[in-house]
């Protein structure tokens, strides 16, 4: 069947992806974006990097230049369901879009710790644009602050946090981004964040338990209430604000009942389960934070900006060519920022042990370094350390003597 509406479901990066590979593929026909949140595209990195973080960037740094793909956008709108048969997509303002093929990148959304409901304005999450400017806000005042989650977003945000002069407070439920990384790159940043004045907190599952005392900040803004957090062990904290960072959860529930999402067993919704070309029927396609893919390692959801811009290329072009398209065969690339390191790794993470390269930079507090992952591939890192992501992809693939061959030395 010829193609000629197609409709995109999500205007993320992985969205306008979708909509830019399709046109540069050849498709030219009628292309509609849904997206959920009323803005143009933007970076959702930059919000807990340069737009928290302050500076005289930081008001713009999550734009993105304007859409070219010359898409008929309806902002602000949401999925609501999804009819196979019919090849029709139902929106949370009653309206329908027929379609012949349809790209579902809807996202996620921020987990919220137990006891969210009616905390006020004393909890914050970060997702949104909104999400982004009310916390900037909050922050500017220097309340105290605990940080629930010890991934990327929650080290990002502390740092954050930290950068205004806020007094905070992490508690994690294992070692800060050892999950994401491995033990040995988070020691380094644990140990830069203790001694930018990080507390520290290990704990199971915490929760919300209300209101504390009323409380000033340091710059004299009053915080009504407070919040606490009960802690596995029972302890309890208490800040002006708590910030949820314990993960997201894939934007599926419209696809209920549509045959799409595979059983992943009692109490759970399901998953969106793609091939390596990004295909859940021959007319439909998912990318993103959305979708598990087949990695190596089996599948997997990759909740990163790139391996989303690579995705929804290749389900882009998956819907279009069908089994003519080629199949995924990508790296994970992942950065993070905070407490003075700037973080680029290539490869799949979590690192076990310590490197097999060791390279220090010319700067303070720089380092290049590899894991050996077998079979002549590996994961290769750089914190503060001046190196082009491609020459990093060198290292990670060929090791130290793909990034200088000939001259490549083994430093422990």
């Amino acid at each position: 069947m010829t193609m000629r509406r197609i409709v995109v479901v999500g205007n993320g990066i992985a969205g306008l992806t979708a909509c830019d590979t399709l046109r540069s593929a050849g498709f030219d026909g009628e292309l509609t974006v849904v997206g959920a949140e009323p803005h143009q595209p933007y970076s959702r990195p930059a919000l807990s990097k340069a737009l928290l973080h302050g500076g005289e960037r930081s008001v713009t740094a999550h734009q993105l230049p304007a859409p070219t793909h010359q898409a008929e956008e309806l902002l602000g709108i949401g999925a609501a369901g999804l009819d196979v048969d019919a090849r029709l997509l139902r929106l949370d303002d009653g309206g329908q879009l027929p379609y012949d093929g349809l790209v579902i990148a809807s996202g996620a959304r921020p987990k919220t710790l137990p006891g969210h409901a009616g905390s006020g304005g004393r909890v914050f999450t970060l997702r949104t644009l909104e999400d982004a400017i009310a916390l900037k806000q909050c922050v500017a005042g220097r309340p105290s602050v605990i940080v629930v989650g010890g991934g990327p977003l929650g080290m990002e945000i502390a740092s954050g946090c930290l950068n205004a002069g806020c007094d905070v407070t992490l508690v994690a439920d294992a070692k800060p981004l050892s999950r994401q990384l491995g033990h040995h790159l988070s020691g380094i940043f644990t140990a830069a964040a203790v001694q930018r004045g990080l507390r520290l907190v290990s704990s199971g599952k915490a929760r919300l338990i209300g209101s504390g005392s009323t409380a000033t900040g340091d710059s004299g803004a009053t915080y009504d209430g407070g919040a606490r957090v009960a802690l596995a062990d029972g302890t309890e904290l208490e800040a002006d604000i708590v910030v949820a960072a314990i993960g997201d959860e894939p934007n599926i529930e419209w696809l209920a009942g549509s045959g799409l999402l595979a059983d992943c067993g009692p109490g759970t919704v399901g998953s969106l389960q793609v091939d390596l070309r990004g295909r859940l029927r021959p007319e439909i396609v998912a990318a993103g934070d959305v979708a598990f893919f087949p990695t190596p390692f089996g599948l997997r959801r990759v909740p990163l900006w790139t391996s989303a811009i690579d995705q929804a290329k290749v389900a882009a072009v998956g819907l279009l060519l069908g089994d003519a398209a080629p199949p995924a065969d990508f790296q994970p690339y992942f950065w993070t920022e905070g407490f003075g390191l700037s973080l680029k790794a290539v490869g799949f993470t979590p690192v076990e042990g310590a490197p097999d390269y060791c390279e220090p930079g010319e700067e303070r507090d720089s380092v290049l370094l590899r894991w050996d992952g077998g079979g002549g591939s590996g994961t290769a890192a750089a914190i503060n350390y001046r190196i082009p992501v491609p020459k990093l992809r060198k290292l990670a693939n060929a090791g130290p003597g793909g990034l200088r061959p000939g001259k490549a030395a083994l430093h422990r």
